[in-house]
């Protein structure tokens, strides 16, 4: 479980976090929403032991993440980030290779396990063909598919997700979303997604974190935070609600 507690990050003389709660429990799948600048990436690096915290705690099953190593903290959490562009030349099947590091691999000493484990998230993520190709030749919808196939050849019981359907179609951002989906049901990982998009996160979340400024504005299931309400005052903006016909969960349409 990871759970932070009242926890405030400060960029010089600004507070970007303010006194945020959260807990995180197995199997779950949290979503944080906000316009830019609510402090969504921020939250998220904190999360994962990045960025500094300035008060509160951050524990993950019930130890303090200053108290454990990077490696200790990578082999339960996997991040997939907003930038993922390479600085040198590496192929797809290397990088997401780089991902089981801290189950002991080593570039050239990789085990059948790990040789495995990164064929299989290759396939997961639609990329079967893509293990010879190299990173900076991908298009960024490419290159956001494999960074998830890191993540999940990790094999990491935590997955914190950053806008990770930016770059993606239609298709790659539902199969996206199945792919965690799947993960938290069949092994009993959790994830916190990072999002724009209200009607995907009201399809998959099971809890939503609404932030507004740096401070959680609303918190709890999605028909209880996604009102027209909160919607109007976190966004500024008028929506309508409905039921999606297909799945029953709450719809959102802006009025333009």
């Amino acid at each position: 479980m990871l759970e932070a507690k009242n926890i405030s990050v400060w960029f010089g003389n600004r507070s970007v976090i303010d006194n945020v709660s959260l807990e995180l429990e197995p199997g779950q799948i949290m979503v944080l929403l906000g316009p830019n600048g609510a402090g969504k990436t921020t939250l998220l690096r904190a999360l994962n032991g990045t960025v500094g915290i300035k008060g509160g705690t951050i524990e993950l099953d019930g130890k303090p993440l200053s108290k454990l190593s990077r490696r200790e903290i990578a082999r339960q959490i996997a991040v997939v980030a907003q930038e993922n562009e390479t600085k040198f030349p590496i192929t797809v099947i290397e990088f997401v290779l780089a991902g089981r590091f801290t189950h002991g691999a080593a570039f050239g000493w990789e085990s059948a396990d790990d040789i495995r484990a990164a064929e299989n998230a290759l396939k997961l993520c639609d990329l079967d063909e893509y293990g010879g190709r190299v990173m900076n030749e991908l298009s960024g919808g490419e290159r956001q598919r494999v960074v998830l196939a890191r993540a999940l050849a990790a094999e990491a019981k935590v997955l914190l997700l950053d806008e990770p359907t930016a770059n993606l179609d239609l298709a790659h951002q539902a199969l996206m979303f199945r792919l965690v989906r799947d993960r938290s049901r069949n092994a009993g990982a959790s994830a916190i997604v990072i999002t724009h998009d209200l009607n995907l996160a009201s399809e998959f979340a099971d809890h939503v974190v609404l932030l507004k400024d740096g401070k959680v504005y609303a918190s709890g299931p999605t028909n209880g935070v996604l009102t027209k309400e909160n919607i109007a005052e976190v966004y500024g903006v008028q929506v309508l609600l409905d039921s999606n016909p297909a799945s029953g969960k709450v719809r959102v349409t802006t009025v333009y």
